[in-house]
């Protein structure tokens, strides 16, 4: 009943409340007050509080019941929570005013309550058609009044949900996966949704669900994830003073400090552990509830497998015989570990608890020289595709992969924390594997591909560049596994040069001779090549959803092309100068548009979908103004690419992403010539668009700008490199200054590292050569570092 629609009579009843009834706003301020009650505790102490405030409401009412559902019934008040209750009664005449004198009152302590008023019945009539309902009311929890008529309900609607629950498990997940697609995996978003997000406190109170009907789960599983969790929430809350379950980026470190944590990055981290542990045995709970719904794990024979395994109710065991005394169980712990896994993984059954708590007790925690069962099982394993990432989370869940691979332990839920990064770094490396499996076929060297991908980015949960602590790494291990020496040399080349074709393909200019030299030296064979081609893919893939595209493809395949011409004859043959179709990346060879006059120039103007080609004669400012002013018209550069061409022409290419609005091309050929004319105050626009719209965050921690400068790597022109953090108008700026700078824009390459630009221009002064006057470099690099500090928005003052 809203606090509008109040009758008299409820104000009446509210009068009546004696000075027995508790002061629930001074207690509930004292609770967030004292700050050593933390997560579960402060959970429990405020639902006591709540529990003993609603029974003096409801006093000596009679045929009545309080019922506390959802996170009420669990006990899960945090300082935001809404106060869930069920008033439960048998045709009672007066249950409108005992209802009057329990809500009004929460209304006026300005709490959030989620109410109903029921008899046991319409409870249990509302619950077969709402699955919403039906899970709340598995927490429910007698709270004050009738015990028998409470406990009634919960009897039949747990009951009820036994009879019910693999009939419902399809619409269960469908809701699971609604929620899933607004909220995110909290392991791994870099703003994680606690309550509906993957891996959040809805799916701990899932798994419990399932537990209630599958005897073979302990609803203890989770009681360590579910502390985490709820010590996070209790804490911002807290911090906020309100209900948030957005765990902000400005909020991190604040939430950290409340809960003893070293840093953002400690509290990230156990959160994506707790989140990781949530979702893996959600996933697990709910294969089961199929099955024992199926009867399949009834009627299943136990199947034979190599070494002393067997597949059991769909379930890999150690065989009875091997199992019955520990100290019988093969000598290669390391070897059957990989090779279950990979069993597992290929053959999509689940390892059993009992094999993994064997396994545990069984691995050593530093393990010798691999033996071939182990080397073979850990490919088999990276090869199996997604069923890899799902293996891996398994033996993740018991420590199982810093057994066989110690350096593991580092990288173990390390937080990436920017926009441009998916996955924590252990979980990168999982889906990298995977991703690289897709592209075996393309390398003459799958095993080395799939360890490649594994272990690339291992060295970033160490101190240093990841890189070269990689690199040191990786010989190490490499050898460890078994490779042979030039196997070995291979795996750490891979490591060492992981960066270097997108770095290239993405930044420099691949018709410059010299640039493709340069790779060809540090790759240094055909056989690295195509397995650095098909790791940046695999890499890019797992990354995110920013870091490979179309464009990238393209000239990741144009680079490779070019370096297999150099290393296969030892020479480079490059027209430099032609810029025809074959150059042109075949999904941008877009078609329509229109032409329109500049003065006396004329300029081709294409534009489909997310592309965009501009097309002949070039002037002083096109490339800035025509990023500038695709900033205005709502849209972000996620790549770009400008060349001159002969006779004083221009093409340049962009690839974009809408950020409020698809474009209107017509529209925006209209507004370049007014801004090429004179006729638009771009930066004036630019600068009130920056005011108007301030996007999310992208990273933890935003990169200083940085401004590299090079005279010896293009014999044509001065190369700059631009790194700064991604924002609206950043590469306009950019650009701007090579305008005001009179510089002339031979070659440039643009591309969006979701929280980074990377932008590099081949340059030359106003007599076409490079720029090497040291005093005017120096001047470049400061207007551009001031541009790239420059804040659009002037704080108002008074």
């Amino acid at each position: 009943m809203p606090r509008k629609d109040r009758e008299p009579a409820a104000a009446s009843v509210e009068a009546k409340q004696t000075a027995s009834v508790p002061d629930i706003t001074a207690q509930r301020a004292a609770l967030i007050a004292d700050l050593s009650l933390q997560g579960e505790s402060f959970c429990r102490a405020y639902t006591a509080i709540i529990d003993a405030w609603l029974t003096a409401l409801l006093g000596d009412a009679r045929r009545v019941a309080l019922v506390a559902v959802g996170s009420y019934g669990r006990s899960e008040m945090c300082p935001g929570s809404d106060v869930d209750v069920l008033l439960v009664h048998s045709r009672s005449n007066d249950v409108g005013a005992i209802a009057d004198r329990i809500w009004y009152p929460i209304w006026d302590a300005h709490l959030k309550l989620d109410h109903s008023v029921r008899t046991v019945n319409e409870a249990l009539a509302v619950a077969e058609t709402d699955l919403k309902a039906e899970l709340g009311l598995l927490d429910a929890r007698f709270v004050a009044g009738d015990r028998v008529l409470a406990a009634d309900l919960i009897e039949r609607a747990r009951a009820q949900w036994a009879r019910r629950a693999n009939g419902s498990l399809e619409s269960l997940q469908a809701m699971a996966s609604e929620r899933y697609e607004t909220a995110g995996e909290v392991g791994f978003l870099l703003e994680p949704e606690l309550k509906e997000g993957r891996g959040g406190i809805r799916d701990v109170a899932m798994f419990a669900a399932f537990a209630s009907v599958v005897g073979s789960l302990d609803p203890d599983l989770l009681a360590e994830p579910r502390r985490v969790l709820l010590d996070v929430r209790v804490a911002l809350q807290r911090l906020t003073g309100r209900s948030d379950d957005r765990l902000r980026l400005d909020l991190q470190d604040e939430v950290a400090r409340a809960l003893d944590l070293v840093d953002a990055d400690a509290l990230v981290s156990r959160l994506a552990a707790a989140a990781r542990a949530v979702t893996w045995q959600l996933d697990r709970a709910s294969r089961l509830v199929r099955a024992a719904g199926s009867g399949r794990r009834k009627s299943d024979e136990p199947a034979a497998l190599a070494h002393g395994l067997i597949i059991r109710n769909d379930e890999i065991h150690l065989a009875d015989a091997a199992h019955s005394d520990l100290a019988a169980v093969p000598s290669d712990p390391a070897g059957l570990l990989l090779f279950a896994a990979a069993t597992s993984a290929h053959q999509g059954t689940l390892l059993s608890i009992a094999l993994l708590e064997q396994l545990a007790a069984i691995t050593p925690s530093q393990i010798g020289p691999w033996t071939h069962l182990a080397r073979e099982g850990l490919v088999s394993l990276l090869g199996a595709g997604a069923a890899t990432v799902t293996a891996m989370e398994t033996l993740d869940q018991y420590d199982l992969i810093t057994r066989v691979l110690p350096e593991w332990a580092a990288v173990r839920n390390r937080p990436q924390r920017n926009a441009f990064h998916r996955f924590t770094v252990d979980r990168h490396l999982m889906e990298a594997a995977a991703q690289s499996s897709v592209l075996i076929r393309d390398v003459s060297r799958p095993d080395l591909l799939l360890v490649g991908a594994l272990l690339h980015d291992i060295g970033k949960g160490y101190p240093g560049d990841h890189t070269d602590a990689g690199v040191v790494l990786v010989e190490a291990i490499a050898a460890r596994m078994g490779f042979e020496p030039d196997d070995v040399a291979i795996l750490v080349a891979l490591v060492r040069h992981h960066l270097l074709l997108p770095s290239v393909a993405t930044g420099r200019d691949l018709q410059d001779p010299g640039t493709i030299a340069a790779v060809a030296a540090d790759v240094g064979s055909l056989v690295t090549l195509e397995l650095l081609a098909a790791l940046t893919e695999a890499d890019s893939k797992a990354t995110g959803p920013t870091a490979w595209n179309g464009w990238k493809a393209e000239m990741m395949k144009d680079l490779v092309a070019r370096v297999g011409e150099v290393l296969r004859s030892g020479r480079v043959t490059i027209d430099e100068e032609q810029l025809g179709d074959a150059d042109e990346p075949a999904d941008l060879r877009v078609a329509g548009g229109g032409a329109r006059a500049f003065g006396d120039r004329e300029l081709v103007v294409e534009g489909v979908g997310g592309q965009l080609r501009l097309q002949g004669p070039d002037r002083p400012g096109l490339f800035a103004a025509t990023v500038g002013l695709l900033s205005l018209h709502g849209q972000d550069v996620r790549a770009a690419r400008a060349r001159s061409t002969e006779g004083g022409g221009v093409l340049d290419e962009f690839v974009i992403e809408p950020v409020v609005r698809t474009p209107d091309w017509t529209q925006f050929r209209s507004d370049l010539e007014r801004v090429l004319s004179g006729r638009l105050a771009l930066e004036a626009r630019l600068a009130e668009r920056a005011r108007r719209y301030r996007p999310r965050p992208t990273a933890a921690v935003l990169a200083e700008p940085l401004v590299l400068i090079d005279n010896e790597q293009s014999s044509r022109a001065t190369v700059l490199e631009v790194r700064a953090p991604d924002g609206i108008g950043v590469l306009y700026r950019i650009s701007r200054v090579l305008t005001d700078m009179h510089l002339d824009i031979r070659h440039a390459k643009v591309s969006t590292m979701g929280h980074e630009v990377i932008d590099t221009f081949y340059v030359v002064d106003i007599d076409g050569a490079k720029v090497l006057d040291s005093l005017v470099l120096t001047e470049i690099r400061t207007a551009m570092l001031f541009a790239l500090h420059q804040v659009w928005v002037t704080p108002p003052t008074g």
